[in-house]
């Protein structure tokens, strides 16, 4: 099949790849949630040669995220798992790391809800979970930009919006995650990081 491309995923890589190699150990497990056209992870994967890259997504994004990491494969990336994360099963093991880009804003309230009680489910003490997008702090838009891309998705969707700080906290707090850092990244967005407590 034809691989799904992302443009944004092309553009973002980098800065991103520079955080997580901050943050992410030099061995153990990571789940990536929402891997999406499967960009990220054959980028991000060979990087870490030391870390098994699990992709993961709803079904019908398996065939795109497969194509690609048949076309650029890498040993320590492995098949989707299948997870929508308020009705599939989460996988009954432990993760070191939980990484997910550009997701939250997409899924409607109740699924990121979901999304923080599964991390904070999969993860062992010490173990982080990066979250990468845009979002508001103190109930105020960062960037001209960000309210544009908010009233778009709304248009779509009325689910789907950026998502406020201090309510992932409050999210993360209730799923025994605390708030390690937040990082600035390009183009008005930010990178989250918490650390299971």
């Amino acid at each position: 099949m034809e691989r799904p491309y992302s443009e944004s995923c092309e553009q973002n890589r980098e800065p991103i790849l520079a955080v997580l190699q901050r943050f992410l150990p030099a061995s153990g497990r990571l789940l990536e949630i929402g891997s999406g056209t499967g960009q990220h992870a054959v980028y991000f994967a060979p990087e870490f040669p030391g870390l098994t890259w699990q992709t993961s997504d709803r079904r019908e994004n398996h065939p795109g995220i497969q194509a690609w990491l048949e076309a650029m494969p890498a040993q320590n990336a492995r098949r989707p798992l299948t997870l929508d994360v308020s009705h599939d099963s989460w996988p009954d093991e432990l993760f070191d790391v939980v990484f997910s880009a550009n997701t939250a804003h997409i899924m409607g309230e109740p699924d990121v809800m979901a999304l923080f009680a599964g991390v904070g489910d999969l993860l062992p003490p010490d173990g982080r979970f990066l979250l990468y997008g845009p979002f508001n702090i103190d109930g105020r838009y960062t960037a001209p930009s960000n309210e544009r891309f908010d009233q778009w998705l709304k248009a779509q969707n009325p689910n789907m919006g950026v998502r406020d700080k201090g309510w992932l906290q409050g999210l993360a707090q209730q799923a025994g995650m605390r708030l390690e850092e937040t990082v600035d990244m390009p183009a008005d967005n930010k990178i989250l990081v918490w650390v299971k407590v």
